[in-house]
């Protein structure tokens, strides 16, 4: 602002000539450029302010829990504090500032399963209770084990459980009763890692294609070929990892659901599909050992 004003002032500077006529000659523009300087600021103060629009800014913010295809707002309609603070950021330091740290998936989390774990396979009394939160909600627990960290187990459920109680059921369940795998073993224990998936913000799909992959997870419901009721459900971390699109992935998990005939177009368009998103944290056995020796000290 003061460099403009600087330049504007040399540019219109007071005339040394001498008589009346011309001072009040140089009178009137000085007055002129002193009305034209303040518009000049008043517009630059404005275009200041407008730099960043709310409106662009939400476009670019996504929401950060599970329906990534909403947008969100950045807060109220009025001119705040935050508001002004955001038009001199940087878009990406606006949103970065506007979020509210929702996250419910902490390491914390898959500590405690490993915990459940090994007190399992050592036949020693189940853990405490452990500190982190103990909201409801629906939650998937994944092994997986070595270096290219193959499936070993996953199993979760879609009703809301509290967290201290779900984790400690479905670390178990899915390290011992998922029908797909041998139960896990002791000797295999140093190679695991842990997935704690938090699923929240369940809306329903339009349509089979109404999600996207990457962002969501799907829950599907159908019926066989003997006309039995079926669910299945990927998290949104599979048809990424496996490289699938949409019509690949539904495929995939009518066949996971127990769907044996050619799937077609009438059957993908008959299924209800429900979307979701999920926080998930992901901690390794070596990460668990690491933990437990900073807990004993």
């Amino acid at each position: 602002m003061a460099g403009n004003e600087t330049a504007v002032r040399a540019t219109v500077g007071v005339s040394s000539t001498s008589g009346g006529a011309r001072a009040r000659s140089g009178t009137r523009r000085r007055r002129w450029a002193r009305r034209g300087e303040e518009a000049r600021r008043r517009g630059v103060g404005r275009r200041a302010r407008t730099a960043v629009p709310a409106g662009e800014l939400s476009k670019r913010n996504m929401a950060a829990g599970c329906c990534g295809a909403k947008k969100q707002r950045l807060g109220g309609g009025g001119g705040g504090g935050a508001s002004a603070a955001a038009s001199s950021l940087s878009p990406r330091d606006a949103i970065r500032l506007s979020r509210k740290p929702t996250a419910i998936a902490q390491p914390e989390m898959g500590f405690f399963c490993f915990d459940v774990l090994y007190c399992q396979l050592h036949q020693l009394d189940p853990p405490k209770a452990p500190n982190f939160s103990n909201e409801a909600f629906p939650l998937f627990v994944t092994w997986t084990i070595g270096k290219d960290m193959r499936l070993r187990g996953c199993i979760g459920t879609f009703n809301a459980m509290h967290l201290h109680a779900g984790l400690r059921e479905y670390a178990t369940t899915s390290a011992f009763k998922d029908s797909r795998f041998n139960p896990i073993t002791r000797d295999e224990l140093p190679r695991l890692h842990v997935s704690v998936s938090i699923l929240r913000h369940f809306e329903d799909g339009v349509d089979y294609l109404d999600w996207e992959v990457g962002v969501h997870g799907i829950r599907i419901e159908f019926h066989n070929e003997k006309g039995n009721k079926r669910t299945a459900t990927y998290l949104p971390s599979v048809a990424m990892e496996q490289g699938w699109d949409q019509i690949q992935t539904i495929d995939s998990l009518l066949h996971k659901g127990g769907f044996k005939g050619l799937v077609t177009p009438d059957i993908r368009r008959s299924l209800k599909l429900t979307r979701y998103q999920s926080e998930e944290v992901t901690v390794s056995y070596q990460d668990y050992m690491m933990h437990c020796h900073n807990r004993r000290c």
